[in-house]
């Protein structure tokens, strides 16, 4: 027998400005579930987890919280004005007989003292207080909007621990598909103003997302066709009867409100970069370039090439010298010593963390034009500047609308539709993954995949990195910065660990080369080992790539027959899909294979 909810919105109707948000939403939150609540920006998923809250009163539906079960809720935008420490926040949050210390323990596991000003904390750090405040009480249930906005990696991994150990029901909204995938066993989607669940975890959503839209406009195309049939009957079928047939008009009149009803999937983003001339083979070479400040050492002999068309993510804790190290490898920033030799024909574009530039009484056109004019040049050609606020999803009536009044992910919008109007060969971003839906980060990749030029990437979103990186920067602590081949995943497979910095009593190591393999283990420290699986599959896959080859030189050499096309048709078409799904295999199991080689080398060297 199923256990009872601890939270249940049944039916929720709510109307903003005139305009239905949310059109029946449903949430079932038993003991011990983990959901993830998805959908695109302005969908609702806030709205919906502040009425799950109590926050927010709903016009229409029933919400049901279990008397005895405690409730903790994460906004984006946490208050904590009213307290004079951020231990007083936290422990401001606990209920009777919850355990004390643990208020402390939770801020100094999020790099917090206890002892700063509320008043004074940084976007980041009211971030980490508000999640010690939720966790401190170890709830039943625990409702998370966006938990790692503003938080480096290491902090996303320590709460990504903390919360597979705990026993509350989770409702979580994030970006990071990473997060998302490794926490949840179940899958609220909202979209259009409903809700829609899957039982399996974030990682089988998308997928099946896909699957309903399908299914969904095929249903809409096949309504369109019935519409169609009805009115060519009611022009042409009654020609030689003056009465209609009343029950067949009403079936029209109602098939034509079902598709009146029929509220469309929200609009993607149009994203393409405005690309500029092609640079130099080698885009940037750093020798044993460092940076000092004061007594603390920044950038400490660092040394690496980046060439035309690589893809360099740069990862590390807030602090370590991210944007120091960029300001130097793109020329902006001197080092104390060493030498920067930079490319030929570079054109740099920047998309800053902070969105910076972005002034907030600036109106929404000139921000993307520069002002004085309605256009803007994009790969040469010319583009009126409301037609560009489409592509980024902004309605014309937004044109004038200062920077801000617009939401966090329609600021992360603007930042990135100018960054990517400017003609560039060379383009640097940091963070570009904040406040985008999911939807957007995946044109997002696609984009910094398609890119011809060179891309350097500050981010703490793991999946972003082993989607779109060749190489990945990391800062190991005392100013040592060590570079790794492949994404975040290659980069831990490597290393041995994430991105947690190395201990601080570690040796600098004078002279070390950028391109490190893992550190030999220490005579205390268990030998890394390959599992059964891994070993079976280094001895195995050369077989299966070999026999890959073979069946894609028997499909090549059919398709070559010179009158093949014109015999079957059906049957080329056929033989280029095997093609493709055959060349698709041979290359994952090549990467496999070389990711299993290097793990090899690094456990016998």
């Amino acid at each position: 027998m199923a256990a009872a909810p601890l939270l249940s919105l049944q039916n929720i109707q709510l109307t903003f400005g005139g305009t239905r948000l949310l059109e029946g939403a449903e949430l079932i939150v038993s003991p011990g579930q983990r959901i993830a609540l998805v959908g695109r920006n302005g969908s609702g998923k806030s709205t919906l987890l502040k009425i799950a809250s109590g926050e927010v009163t709903h016009d229409a539906g029933v919400r049901f919280v279990e008397p005895k079960a405690t409730l903790r809720y994460l906004p984006q935008e946490p208050d904590l004005s009213e307290f004079a420490t951020t231990l007083e926040y936290v422990e401001a949050g606990l209920g009777p007989g919850d355990d004390e210390y643990r208020a402390q323990y939770l801020l100094s596991s999020l790099g917090l003292t206890g002892a700063e000003d509320p008043r004074k904390l940084s976007g980041g750090e009211g971030r980490r207080a508000a999640l010690a405040r939720v966790l401190a009480p170890k709830p039943d249930i625990l409702l998370l909007d966006e938990p790692t906005n503003h938080l480096d990696l290491p902090v996303i991994e320590w709460l990504q621990s903390e919360l597979d150990s705990l026993r509350s029901a989770m409702v979580l909204i994030s970006h990071d598909r990473r997060f998302l995938s490794d926490l949840t066993r179940s899958t609220v989607w909202l979209d259009r103003g409903v809700t829609r669940r899957l039982d399996k975890g974030f990682g089988s959503f998308e997928a099946w997302r896909d699957q309903v839209l399908e299914e969904e406009e095929r249903d809409r195309h096949k309504l369109d066709r019935q519409i169609v049939r009805e009115e060519h009957w009611v022009r042409y079928g009654v020609t030689a009867r003056r009465k209609r047939n009343v029950g067949r008009m009403e079936r029209l009149a109602g098939l034509r409100q079902d598709r009146r009803e029929q509220r469309s999937v929200t609009g993607s983003v149009n994203m393409q970069v405005s690309e500029g001339r092609t640079s130099g083979a080698l885009v940037v070479e750093a020798e044993n370039i460092s940076k000092v400040y004061g007594d603390r050492t920044i950038v400490g002999d660092f040394s690496t090439r980046v060439l035309r068309g690589d893809r360099i993510g740069i990862v590390g804790p807030n602090g370590a010298g991210k944007t120091t190290l960029i300001k130097m490898l793109t020329g902006t920033l001197k080092p104390d010593s060493g030498t920067i030799k930079l490319g030929s024909a570079l054109e740099l574009a920047m998309l800053d963390q902070g969105r910076a530039k972005l002034d907030p009484d600036t109106r929404l056109r000139d921000a993307l034009t520069g002002g004085g004019s309605d256009t803007l040049q994009i790969n040469g050609q010319p583009k009126h500047v409301v037609g560009y606020m489409k592509d980024f999803l902004f309605t014309p009536e937004q044109a004038n609308t200062p920077i801000g009044k617009l939401s966090g992910g329609e600021r992360a919008r603007v930042a990135l539709a100018r960054a990517l109007s400017l003609p560039s060969n060379f383009l640097v971003l940091d963070e570009p993954t904040n406040d985008l839906d999911l939807e957007t980060l995946d044109l997002l990749e696609e984009m910094v995949s398609e890119y011809a030029g060179t891309v350097v990437v500050v981010s703490h979103d793991r999946d972003f990195l082993d989607r779109v990186a060749t190489s990945v920067i990391i800062a190991e602590g005392n100013g040592d910065w060590t570079e790794y081949a492949g994404g975040y995943s290659d980069m831990v497979i490597q290393r041995g660990e994430g991105v947690q910095a190395r201990a601080a009593a570690k040796a600098h190591r004078p002279g070390k080369t950028s391109m490190a393999p893992i550190a030999a283990p220490t005579a205390d420290a268990p030998k890394r080992k390959m599992s059964f699986k891994q070993k079976h599959a280094l001895e195995t896959l050369p077989g299966q790539i070999e026999k890959l080859e073979i069946e894609i030189a028997a499909i090549n050499a059919a398709l070559v027959a010179p009158d093949f096309y014109t015999r079957d048709p059906d049957g080329f078409a056929k033989k280029s899909k095997d093609l493709i799904a055959a060349e698709a295999k041979r290359a994952k199991a090549e990467e496999q294979w070389m990711e299993l080689e290097l793990l090899r080398e690094e456990i016998e060297g």
